[in-house]
Formats: structure tokens, sequence, C-alpha cells
């Protein structure tokens, strides 16, 4: 909440009587807003009175599952006019101006629909809102719901549109939940009551599928470029390429981090590792497009895997669960294989043998390379964060000042003795700067280079670190390998005609 905006979550400030199913209790909703403020949610209500928005009564489960945006600046665009069903992008902002579409930034918006339809062969949902906040206020939020999503985006979303790639597969994503998560969804992920705890060993599908789409959506409406798509997948692969946690916590682990502490900081991530299903389990779900693609020829591929399991086809009802087995029954009707021998080798492997699953890269036509200048995107993001990246050389990342957010574990910063919190005060016997720092790096490559040398303070005890590293600069980029059909390429291709209503 802000004093001019307000995402209301119902399971915030609901109470409810024990001993019944969620779907079994029925609830009529009120609510007061400021004078002036629109709203917007999938709830259905009657005109708002001149004190009181008075919901039609619903079920727990779906109120719940129903948030509310409201606001003093709002906007409300149709996103699939003359449509099977209403779409609309509700903008909520904290500014009148940053409420601003371009025709171009419409269209995408509009593609994403389409290509979502054409994705999974039609809808789930009666109509659907994107409850968008434009803000640098709010905290912001992805998080799904069967005819909504809340989307927290920057302020600028819209006006700083080519430095933002990064921001916009979050509405993919979101969407693709209406499909996988909210109607498809994994049995122990969906339970009768609100306090019974959840249990989340298919997160790498709930989440990791829809990780994976998000960003193919993104790419194929237009919301970023091919290349943007191909630079951000090099980052996600660079990460897990040096991720060391995977010596000791498979992948198929790290489902289990939102029970034992998905909200707590992780002062080293690449070794404790966190919600790695969400990334890494995209790179598997590329893996197992890519090899569907191969064994098929091309005539098939995940797409028609989505078609069938979170599709129309897939059956009625507002959820159907599944297992594993169901999964692997499912990927064996679109291309037989040993479907589960793939998932569980990705899943259940760990040690100091176990790589990153970076055959869908390669099997899709292109390798994970380093250069010693940022694509893009990195760049971009970088400079939005305004920070140092030295991630895939030292083995640090420090902001603007020098205070040390990251450290990878084993790298040669990490080798020296630097850990998160430290600041960097002074290199090579000058105050401390990010450009000075990089270019430090580049001249350390040179032939007889001495190590850096950084004066580093941790709470009120100075000392001298030195960081023998002569590698240079080091960034993530995807180089196209000639030899391997370009599959990654027609994957991120637009697949719906403009024709095309869903």
């Amino acid at each position: 909440m802000t004093p001019g905006m307000v995402d209301l979550q119902w399971n915030g400030v609901v109470l409810y009587p024990q001993g019944y199913f969620s779907r079994g209790v029925t609830v009529a909703a009120r609510l007061a807003l400021p004078a002036g403020w629109k709203y917007a949610t999938a709830l259905d209500a009657d005109s708002p009175g001149p004190d009181m928005i008075a919901f039609h009564p619903t079920d727990l489960e779906t109120l719940v599952d129903s948030p509310v945006l409201a606001g003093a600046n709002a906007a409300q665009v149709d996103l699939d006019p003359g449509g099977p069903a209403p779409v609309r992008l509700d903008i909520f902002a904290d500014r009148p101006d940053a409420l601003v579409i371009r025709a171009d930034q419409l269209a995408a918006h509009r593609n994403l629909v389409r290509e979502a339809y054409r994705l999974f062969g039609g809808r789930r949902f009666d109509h659907y809102d994107f409850l968008m906040a434009l803000s640098d206020q709010i905290s912001p939020i992805g998080l799904e719901h069967a005819r909504s999503s809340e989307d927290g985006v920057p302020l600028r979303y819209f006006s700083d549109w080519e430095k933002l790639a990064g921001e916009r597969d979050l509405l993919p994503h979101e969407f693709t939940h209406s499909w996988n998560g909210k109607f498809r969804r994994p049995a122990d992920l969906y339970t009768a009551t609100f306090e019974t705890p959840m249990r989340d060993s298919l997160l790498w599908v709930y989440e990791g599928q829809t990780q994976y789409w998000g960003r193919v959506l993104a790419a194929r409406a237009g919301l970023i470029t091919r290349q943007q798509a191909l630079d951000l997948l090099a980052q996600d692969a660079a990460a897990f390429d040096v991720r060391a946690g995977r010596r000791w916590r498979p992948l198929q682990d790290t489902a289990n981090e939102p029970v034992i502490g998905y909200k707590a900081a992780k002062i080293w991530p690449s070794w404790q590792r966190s919600a790695d299903y969400y990334a890494e389990g995209a790179l598997i779900w590329l893996d197992v497009d890519t090899l569907i693609r191969e064994q098929t020829k091309g005539q098939r591929s995940l797409d028609d895997f989505a078609r069938a399991f979170f599709g129309p086809a897939a059956g009625e009802g507002p959820v159907r669960t599944y297992a594993f087995e169901d999964l692997v029954r499912a990927l064996n009707g679109v291309s037989p294989y040993d479907w589960a021998g793939v998932l569980r080798a990705r899943l259940d492997r760990f040690g100091p043998d176990a790589s990153a699953p970076l055959d869908g890269l390669a099997r899709g036509g292109y390798r994970l390379v380093y250069s010693d200048s940022p694509n893009d995107s990195f760049r971009l993001d970088e400079a939005r964060r305004r920070g140092c990246d030295l991630t895939y050389s030292l083995g640090l990342n420090v902001d603007q000042h020098g205070l040390v957010r990251e450290v990878a574990w084993d790298s040669p910063a990490y080798r020296a003795g630097l850990a998160p919190g430290a600041i960097l005060v002074a290199l090579n016997g000058v105050a401390f700067d990010a450009d000075n720092l990089k270019d430090a790096v580049r001249a350390g490559k040179a032939d007889g280079a001495p190590p850096l040398e950084l004066i580093v303070r941790t709470g009120d005890t100075f000392k001298i670190v030195r960081i023998d590293y002569h590698g240079g600069l080091r960034y993530p980029r995807l180089e196209r390998d000639l030899a391997v059909p370009a599959r990654l390429d027609d994957i991120l291709a637009p697949h719906a005609r403009r024709t095309d209503a869903g």
C-alpha cells in the first residue's frame, strides 16, 4: 500500500470458519476505497455505491484467488478486441504520465494473448485481468491467479521500454500460470484448506516450465526481441554453469525452498542454492523441447505437450491435479522416449562432476561462450542496478559505492577472503571506482601484471586483500553453432498469425 495505490490480497485480511473446504465457504465481500479511486479485479461486483463496493458472493477459494488493485491513477486497455473472452490490461501508476502506452507496446501485449491461445489451444477463463502496478514505491510482485495476475513493474515500464527488457517476461509468466498451475496443478500443491501446508515436489514444472514459456512467449509476442531473449538466456545459463552448490544439492531439493526458508536471505546463494527450480527448471524444459524436436525431425515440440496437458483438451473443472507419472505419460504421448530417465537425471544429480543442464542450448544450435564485453541485456541490467558485476571473472558483484553484494563460491574473490557486506575502499592505492576496477581487471591479463590490491572495510576493521587473477573480463553470450539446426530460433519465432482469434 502507498498513499496512491493499494494491492489488496484477501488472504491477508480474511477470517474464515475452520472445518470446511475453502471452496465450500461462501463469502460476500465489501470494499471501501478513497473517493475518486478506480479498481480492477477478477471478481464480479454490483455498481459501486457512494461508500462501498459490494462483490457478488463467491467461494473462499475464488475470493483469495482474486485480489483487487486500486489507485488514483488508472487506465484500462482491451488486449483482445472481439476475442472469445475479455482480456484487460488494468494499469495503475504512481503518476498519471506513466500510463501512456505506445502503439507498438500495445501491439506486443495484444500479441501475447494470441500467442498464448495458440500455444495452449484456447483459454481456461471467462475473462482475465492483468493487474499491473507501475510503481517505484509499492513492493514489486508477480503472482498468478486463475483469472488475473498481480504484475508489479518499475514506474517507467513504458517510458524506459528499451532499458527494461528483463522485466517484460513477467506478464507472459503469470499469464501462463492460468494454464500451468491454476488449472493443471501438482497434486501435492493443491490443498483443501488454506491452513493445510502445501508440498512442492513438482515446482520445477509449476514454475520451471512457466519460466520457460514466459521467456518464449515474450519473444514470440514481440515484448522482447530474439536477441534480447538469447542474451537473457545466456545470463541464466552462465549463472548455473558456475553454480558451485550443485556439488552437494540437486535441483529437486530446491523445490523444498518455500518450506525451509524461501524468504530467508542467502549470504552465499551460489553455494546454498535457492529457488533454482525457476531458471534452471527452464533450462531443463529447453532441453526437453529441443530433444522432442530432434527426435521427431521437427514435426513435434513441447508446444504439443503444452496444448495436450494444459489446454482445453486436458479436461473440465477448475483444477486438475497430476503426478510425475502423468507428466511422463503425456510426454510419451508427444514423442516416445525415456522421459522419466531424462528428467530424473537432471533433477537428482549432484556432486563434483554434476554439470548445468545446457544440452538444450547445444541442441538448439547455440553454445555458451564468454567475451570481454557484455551483451546489451547484461549492460543495461548492470546500469539499472548501479553496480559492477564481475561474477564470471573475479567472482564479485558490487554496487556503485563498493559495497560487496555477492561473492561467487570458490571464485578468485572468495579465495582471497572477500565476503558479502564488505566495502571496497580503494583499488591499487586509489579510491574505489567501478570503472577503474574493470580497467584493472582488463589490464591484469597482461604478462607479469601484479595482483589487484584492495583496501577493504568490514565494520570498523580495514585490511588489504590481494586478488591474483589474470583472466581478464568475462561476460556470457550465446554463439551460433552452424553445424546444428537453429532450433532455438524456431522456438522463439512468432507462432500466431494476426488473424488468429484464439
